[in-house]
């Protein structure tokens, strides 16, 4: 071979010298030939091919503009051949928006009868450096085979994110990316099992905690206390005057000597939009930094906090911010990149948590290792641990088309499943008594391992191993995505740590009706013609099992988190739903702002290029269309919140919704006859509050901050939001007058509506907020709120009027 001066090179220590240079046709196609040809490249797809055949595919591959090909060497012996080609010329750039960034490859490793220990990851690595050595390169492109399971480990291994497959003319392919910025995080956590370098030097878990980053998130924790308790009147700030638009306020603590100064303007819903650079704290006429922690102390019988219940709060508040800073410093996505990314992406990127909630971010049970592995933020790789439970503590419930042992090679292959089946053989038991059972890595070494041990002793539980393929862990936490194979189906854990109010634990006995519940709810959504062709549907819960610990059953009579320690679910993924050109976001993305204040939304409506008035609506007639047909035709709720939506994105606009999280968060207001399996779905509401699901879970939980958001990036005015909102509901209302009668009892135009206070909840009991068998009783309310779409009333108009107004330009700014 023709020797070349190499256009690449790297040293890999304890591994050797790697090089690359321009391959050589045709002196390098006989060599290439006994790789190509060989049954370790079968993906390649040129194993029947003759020399003369594989130097004309590569005289064609050269011929392609922007394609190149090279030659890899370690310690100067050829050892890889890399393809590099340019999307947009390629045929793969017809099938997703392809940028000029974007660089696609293929690697392929050489047969050798001298192997080397994760010789193919550094091959890997060094092909990923070259790539992006060139600083034009934003992104990375692949499209393996959907059959080529090593390679997808690889891919996965170095940060690719899988988004869909796609029918390429030779093959069914993965499409998947990569930025520098993911490249270089999956770097750093390829050090351990558990996903990431053993904490050592100045990776201690409290590297983000710098004075400037903990500064930051103190002033953004400060003024979300001061809106959420000014808007629940926990706290009354007082006005002292204007200035330039804005109101000038002082708000007094339990100290006559500390007060809080501020200016603000209050928004529909009593919506405090609060300058944040405008709060300044005075102690004895003197300027003091803010302190979230303090904060607290000083308003501590203002709030009314049960001082049993203060050490608990003030542990979740600081968790937040040690959270809050950890996301400012790490985060490796603004706005304007999460506007075209992937769903995991986003899903890793969302930076504030429930925006009602000021203590969202506990996690209590969690040490900094545990944050840096099982956080959503942090992107960690996880693989779940397997027990087998015997069945006659273990119950097993499926959706009636789906069975036991179809569920376990669907999650875990047939050849897993015939192990875990040998090492129960191995133990003298029947494996036919057992059940697979995954649970979350955190529980098995912090709970079940100590807590179950009488019965892993008596063999009612056994340890089985650690799954292969890798999860992500998602906003809920407790919910895993299946990152290896993306279709496949979420898991959903039992995790004993204390976040936001509840213990996150399963219920075992709910876990015995979950399928049954999803099955029925799917059934209605199905049966439903309108429901139907608007495109919302929930992610099913498709099966569950749970495992009832004798002693802690005997021992406790009613609800506890000692009997929620060891449950599972599974949960449909979205992805097998996409169609070409879709994509997923969580809904909770519409009010992300990343480290720098840029908010996302904008970005998404300016890709779209509909302009905000027409995507509001379009997102509107989504989302909220939807909930309204489902509240008013059956009856039937949900807690439709941010985290719990997932929008069906097509060119930066939804298409349509996806609700998860059902068994757990839905409701039939009425006292029909409900199927046995379905009862606990039947809550008794007093009529008057039956329409509070869509004031306050829809309204006041989430538009509140949608409508802050447009209009302070003067997309759409306040009033004009509020209009398209009403809109909605009045286009809703003239399609179906067979439920005027239900709109005139429900009125979602009322002048006002309760004001319900979930920050009140949870410092009233931030162990438990509510029973989740009976969750109005719980509830807390101070007032009401008057309702912005009230005025858009369409009282007494002809059907063709409401068309009218539904059709007429809304106010924007």
């Amino acid at each position: 071979m023709r020797r070349q001066d190499p256009c690449f090179e790297k040293d890999v220590p304890a591994v050797g010298r790697f090089t690359l240079r321009m391959l050589d046709v045709p002196d390098d196609i006989p060599l290439v030939h006994r790789w190509v040809t060989h049954e370790r490249a079968k993906y390649w797809g040129m194993q029947q091919q003759s020399v003369d055949d594989v130097e004309s595919a590569y005289r064609e591959i050269l011929r392609q503009p922007g394609s190149s090909v090279f030659l890899g060497f370690h310690d100067d012996e050829p050892a890889f051949l890399v393809e590099r080609y340019h999307p947009m010329e390629d045929v793969v750039g017809r099938y997703y928006d392809a940028r000029p960034g974007d660089r696609g490859m293929h690697i392929l490793v050489a047969p050798t009868d001298r192997p080397i220990a994760q010789f193919t990851w550094h091959v890997f690595t060094v092909v990923m450096d070259f790539l992006f050595s060139e600083d034009s390169v934003e992104r990375i492109v692949v499209e393996p085979d959907v059959r080529n399971e090593k390679i997808h480990r690889l891919n996965r291994r170095a940060g690719f994110e899988y988004q869909d497959i796609i029918q390429l003319p030779k093959k069914t392919a993965y499409l998947a990316f990569c930025t520098r910025a993911r490249y270089q995080t999956a770097l750093k956590r390829n050090g351990g099992e558990r996903g990431w370098a053993p904490m050592s030097g100045a990776d201690t878990g409290v590297s983000h905690l710098t004075p400037g980053l903990w500064s930051t998130v103190n002033v953004l924790l400060v003024r979300k206390i001061i809106r959420e308790f000014a808007h629940e009147l926990l706290l009354e700030p007082r006005r002292t005057g204007s200035e330039g638009g804005w109101e000038h306020y002082v708000l007094g603590t339990d100290s006559p000597d500390i007060e809080y100064r501020f200016r603000a303007k209050v928004l529909h819903l009593e919506h405090w939009h609060i300058d944040a650079a405008s709060i300044e704290k005075y102690a004895r006429g003197k300027r003091a930094r803010l302190d979230a922690l303090s904060f607290i102390l000083e308003i501590r019988r203002l709030i009314g906090i049960d001082p049993a219940m203060l050490p608990t709060y003030m542990e979740e508040i600081t968790s937040t911010l040690y959270g809050g800073a950890y996301k400012h410093a790490n985060q490796e996505l603004g706005a304007v990149e999460l506007a075209h990314a992937g769903f995991q992406d986003i899903e890793r990127g969302m930076a504030e948590g429930h925006p009602v909630f000021v203590a969202n971010n506990g996690r209590i049970g969690f040490d900094v290792r545990d944050y840096r592995t099982y956080a959503p933020e942090v992107g960690a790789d996880v693989r779940l641990v397997w027990l087998a439970a015997h069945k006659s503590r273990a119950t097993f419930a499926s959706a009636s088309d789906l069975s036991y042992g179809d569920l376990m090679q669907k999650t875990l292959g047939a050849p897993t499943v015939q192990a875990f089946t040998e090492i129960l053989r191995r133990e003298g038991l029947n494996p036919d008594s057992y059940l697979f059972f995954p649970v979350h890595p955190w529980q098995w070494e912090n709970k079940l391992a100590c807590l179950f041990a009488p019965d892993l002793a008596s063999r009612k539980l056994l340890y089985l191993g650690i799954g292969e393929e890798v999860y992500r862990a998602q906003q809920s936490i407790r919910t895993f995505f299946n990152f290896t194979r993306p279709e496949k189906h979420y898991i959903k854990t039992a995790l004993s740590i204390l976040n936001m109010g509840f213990m996150r634990g399963l219920s075992s006995s709910y876990m015995e009706t979950t399928p049954a519940i999803n099955e029925w709810i799917h059934a209605l959504i199905e049966g439903d013609s309108y429901l139907r062709d608007s495109g919302f549907g929930i992610l099913r819960e498709v099966a569950s099992v749970g495992y009832r610990h004798p002693h802690y059953e005997a021992a406790v009579t009613g609800d506890s988190p000692y009997k929620k320690m060891l449950a599972a679910l599974w949960r449909e993924s979205p992805v097998p739903r996409l169609a070409a050109g879709e994509r997923l976001m969580t809904m909770a993305a519409l009010l992300h702002r990343d480290r720098d204040g840029v908010a996302l939304l904008p970005e998404l409506i300016r890709a779209s290029g509909v302009g905000a008035e027409q995507w509001v609506r379009r997102y509107l007639r989504c989302y909220l269309a939807p909930l309204l047909h489902c509240f008013y035709a059956h009856d039937l709720v949900f807690m439709p919140h941010g985290e719990n939506i997932i929008l069906v994105l097509r060119d930066h606009v939804p298409v349509r919704v996806v609700l998860k999280d059902i068994a757990e968060e839905s409701a039939v207001l009425d006292a029909r006859v409900l199927p046995e399996k379905v009862r606990r779905l039947s809550v008794s509401v007093p009529e008057e509050m039956k329409v509070l699901s869509l004031f306050v879970d829809v309204f006041d939980c989430f538009f509140r901050y949608l409508a802050e958001l447009l209009w302070e990036e003067r997309l759409c005015s306040e009033t004009g939001f509020w209009r398209l909102v009403a809109e909605c509901v009045l286009e809703y209302q003239w399609k179906h007058p067979e439920l005027s009668e239900k709109f005139r009892r429900h009125d979602l135009f009322a002048a006002e509506f309760r004001r319900s206070c979930l920050n009140r909840l949870q410092i009233a009991n931030n162990r438990q907020m509510i029973d989740l068998a009976d969750p109005a009783k719980n509830l807390q309310f101070a007032g009401t709120l008057a309702n912005p779409i009230a005025p858009f009333r369409s009282t007494g108009r002809e059907d063709g009027h409401i068309r009218e107004f539904i059709d007429e330009p809304t106010s924007v700014v």
